[in-house]
């Protein structure tokens, strides 16, 4: 059997693959949770919630981006 390959990114590319997969995640979830409890869990909350997250990942995505080198910096100042 042939072992399969890993795909290796270049460093570089790290902030912002670290931003998308946080802006997925947590927009998916943060989406899903406000979804439901803003509206109810029926047959239609998949296109709901599903509309919801598009709109969560596309003002997260630039956030997350935008911040997470400040919040970095901040947080290695108020740590030993």
């Amino acid at each position: 059997m042939i072992a399969p390959t890993q795909v290796k990114l270049p460093r570089r590319a790290g902030p912002v693959i670290f931003a998308f997969i946080m802006s997925v995640s947590l927009g998916g979830a943060m989406s899903a949770a406000i979804t439901a409890i803003n509206t109810g869990y029926d047959a239609a909350f998949l296109s709901r919630w599903l509309d919801a997250w598009a709109l969560a990942f596309g003002l997260a995505f630039p956030s997350v981006t935008i911040l997470a080198p400040v919040v970095r910096r901040f947080a290695d100042r108020i740590t030993v």
